[in-house]
This record gives C-alpha cells, sequence and structure tokens, in this order.
C-alpha cells in the first residue's frame, strides 16, 4: 500500500502521523511511504531521518495527498485540505467529526474511508489509539491549571498545593476515565484537594481505592456539579463517550456562583466541550474569560508536548495501521472486527451511531458496508 503522511497546519500542531522508525517498520513490511518534507520538525525528526528509513520525500501536501492510498495524520483535516480528497482514500487519523459537521459532509461527499482514533474500542472496552493522548490532555490540564490560576494570567492566585497554614485549592474532575485519571494523579501529587465525579460507580470505586483518602468521590448529578463546581478553583472537564458530542455538564448559570478567578481546563473541547460557555481555542490564545471563569479550552493540548506525545500516539497506532496496510482495510476488518468501531464513514454512509446519533442522522454499520 501507498501510504503518506503530512505535515500538520492545524494552529500551533508541531505532532506529526509517522516517526522515522515507523517509516521504516512499513517499509520493511514492503509498503511504500511518502512523507511531506519537514513534516516532523515541530516534533524533533529531521526529513534526512525519514529519508535515511526508506520514506520518498516530496515537497507538498498535495503530492502526498495525490499519491497515497492511505493517509496517516494526527489532527483532523482543515477546511484548505478538503479538496485532495478522494474516493476511497483511507484517512487514518483523529477526526472528532461530532463536533465538526462540514468536515464530516466533505467526507461523505467524496467517499473518504474515515478511520479516526478516537473510536477503536478494543474487546476489552479499552481506547487505544485515544489512550496516549488521554493521559498527556490529563496531566497537561494540571499543569496549564495551574498556570492560569496564576494571577498574572487572569487566575485568582491561588497555589495548588497552598503552603502550610494556608488552604490547598480544590480541584474537580468531572470525568472518571483516562483523563480524568491522569489529571488526579497530578493533581494529588501536588498536593491539590482533589474531587472526583462520575457516572460510573465502579469506576469511583477503583479510583476510592487506588488514592484512598487523597481524594473526594462523588457521583455525578446536575446538582452535584452545581456544588462542586461552586467550591472549586479549578475545574477539568474531563467527560468522553465515543463518536459522541460531550454532555453539557456545566450550565453557564453555574458560572455566576463561581469564584471569580477561577479556572475551567475543557479537555472534552475536541468533542464540542463539556461546558456550555466553551469554544475552541489554540496554544497562542488559550483562555477567555465568561462571568469571571478563566476558560482554557484549547483543543490540541498534547500539541505544547509534540516530542512526547508524537512518540506516545505512533506507539499505539503502528500496529493498527500495519494491519490496515497489509490486507486493505476491508480485509483488515474481516480479520479483526475491532476495526469496524473505528470506521466513521464509508462509501459516502456515516458508520458511527453515536456520531449519527450527535446529527440526528441515519447511519448504516460497517459492517454491512465493508461486508
Amino acid at each position: 500500500m501507498k501510504i503518506g503522511c503530512v505535515k500538520e497546519i492545524k494552529n500551533n500542531e508541531y505532532r506529526v502521523g509517522m516517526t522515522p522508525d515507523n517509516v521504516k517498520s512499513y517499509v520493511s513490511a514492503g509498503h511504500q511511504v511518502y512523507i511531506q518534507r519537514d513534516a516532523g520538525a515541530g516534533s524533533g525528526f529531521r526529513t534526512e531521518e525519514y529519508h535515511g528509513a526508506g520514506a520518498v520525500i516530496l515537497d507538498t501536501a498535495k503530492e502526498v495527498w495525490d499519491t497515497a492510498e492511505m493517509i496517516i495524520k494526527v489532527k483532523e483535516p482543515l477546511e484548505e485540505e478538503y479538496q485532495y480528497f478522494h474516493k476511497d482514500l483511507i484517512l487514518y487519523t483523529y477526526l472528532h467529526l461530532a463536533a465538526d459537521k462540514p468536515l464530516m459532509e466533505a467526507m461523505l461527499k467524496t467517499g473518504v474511508k474515515g478511520v479516526a482514533y478516537e473510536t477503536l474500542i478494543e474487546r476489552d472496552g479499552s481506547i487505544p489509539l485515544l489512550a496516549p493522548m488521554s493521559q498527556i490532555a490529563g496531566r497537561l490540564s494540571i499543569q496549564e491549571g495551574a498556570k492560569y490560576l496564576e494571577k498574572p494570567f487572569g487566575g485568582s492566585g491561588v497555589l495548588l498545593s497552598g503552603v502550610p497554614g494556608t488552604p490547598k485549592a480544590d480541584v474537580v474532575i468531572l470525568g472518571a476515565g483516562s483523563v480524568g485519571t491522569n489529571a488526579c494523579k497530578i493533581a494529588v501529587g501536588m498536593g491539590a484537594n482533589v474531587t472526583m465525579m462520575d457516572i460510573n460507580l465502579a469506576r469511583l470505586t477503583y479510583l476510592d481505592d487506588i488514592f484512598g483518602a487523597r481524594i473526594q468521590t462523588l457521583m455525578s448529578t446536575d446538582a452535584a456539579i452545581e456544588t462542586a463546581v461552586s467550591k472549586a478553583d479549578l475545574v477539568i472537564g474531563a467527560v468522553l463517550i465515543p463518536g459522541k458530542a460531550a454532555p453539557k455538564l456545566i450550565k453557564k448559570e453555574y458560572l455566576k456562583n463561581m469564584r471569580p478567578g477561577s479556572v475551567i481546563v475543557d479537555v472534552a473541547v475536541d468533542q464540542g466541550g463539556c461546558c456550555e460557555t466553551t469554544k475552541v481555542t489554540y496554544h497562542d490564545d488559550p483562555t477567555f474569560v465568561v462571568d469571571g471563569v478563566v476558560h482554557y479550552c484549547v483543543g490540541n493540548m498534547p500539541g505544547a508536548v509534540p516530542r512526547t506525545s508524537t512518540i506516545a500516539l505512533t506507539n499505539a497506532t503502528l500496529k493498527y495501521g500495519l494491519e490496515i496496510a497489509r490486507a486493505g482495510l476491508e480485509e483488515a476488518c474481516r480479520r479483526n472486527d475491532v476495526f469496524y468501531s473505528s470506521i466513521n464513514t464509508y462509501a459516502g454512509e456515516i458508520t458511527c451511531k453515536n456520531l449519527a446519533d450527535s446529527f440526528g442522522l441515519p447511519y448504516t454499520e460497517a459492517k454491512i458496508l465493508v461486508g
């Protein structure tokens, strides 16, 4: 198969879909790899390294898109990339289509086979291609939240850990999955008072066993969320329903009862955010203020640490990418039915139920279309 990887063009996105080591793995398996010049520069991978690993270096993104049968990216394509779509192209990347109807429509119109990292669900219920970025985003959420609590950045001037004789900061984490758990690890490690909220009692029981008296666990209800955020210095939105728009758990009216200078870090922003006042921001202008509350809603948080993020992500995606390249998407699905869960669009139809439900549209099961 002809595999392509282009330079990411999203604002302040420095990750890349393939490392030179990945190229070597694909080439060793008999595939041809085409890399856009300087695609990996933001993550510290030189073009010479890709060439040495066996890739063909092309100067422009258009050349790569036009040549490849499968494009491996990190972030969803932007509008200026829609022109490169063509029938039967396999697009293997984060798609987050529930928050991007124009992209979904462009993929349906052109017949792109959309294979989304964030909806590939293994038999044990894990989401292996989302997990590494969730881990990084969860840890970064506390790091960024702590920074924006500082007065020069618009925060209330609270130190997460406090010092002897002063109160510690109150951190509320909505969602006890991978993002939330990793946020919890860092918040606890920094000495904050941490409250974990989720609708899954078994998950809360697990975290209570792991962290013990260092955290408070609460069932997530509207009333409990409203009360918790009103007392919080830092709120982390870590909610995920694979393929579906995030539920709006933090209502705009709640903000009026929050402390001035408190901070919300909405990690769920890629899926539309779990706060009613969320809007996508970028690393060069990451925050805005509503009702005195600082909102940090960067849609590609792990892009701030691209070297770590690229290596972590490609460690996970390589295995599945090789399976697709080896057999083609259709045969890969027949050999490993886990792949059906990752297909969001195929032959001009929506094949992810949660995505279809987000827009009130019909869908067809991938297994029916792919065979």
